[in-house]
């Protein structure tokens, strides 16, 4: 009996070891991303989006240029709406 439980507590040991190597693999494999301006749907921006907001969610309009979404670093500039491209800074 002693046998199986040190057998059951190693391999516990081996599956959560396992878990954690593949959580911080995973953790490294993320792209960066980067705050882009003016590419939201109203109610669909990360956070904060300039006077009479909030947070995520708080967005008016859509496209607003001051709400921002995170998107994958190096791509903001080259996404299109009908305003106009993504921007790194806030839209007027």
């Amino acid at each position: 009996m002693r046998s199986t439980h040190a057998t059951l507590a190693a391999t516990l040991a081996l599956a959560v070891a396992g878990t954690a190597l593949a959580t911080s693999a995973s953790a490294q494999t993320k792209p960066a991303m980067e705050k882009c301006y003016g590419v939201s749907l109203a109610g669909k921006n990360d956070c904060k989006a300039g006077a009479g907001t909030s947070c995520a969610g708080t967005s008016k309009v859509n496209y607003q240029g001051d709400a921002w979404k995170l998107v994958k670093a190096g791509t903001c500039t080259s996404i299109k709406t009908p305003k106009g491209n993504g921007s790194l800074t806030p839209k007027a």
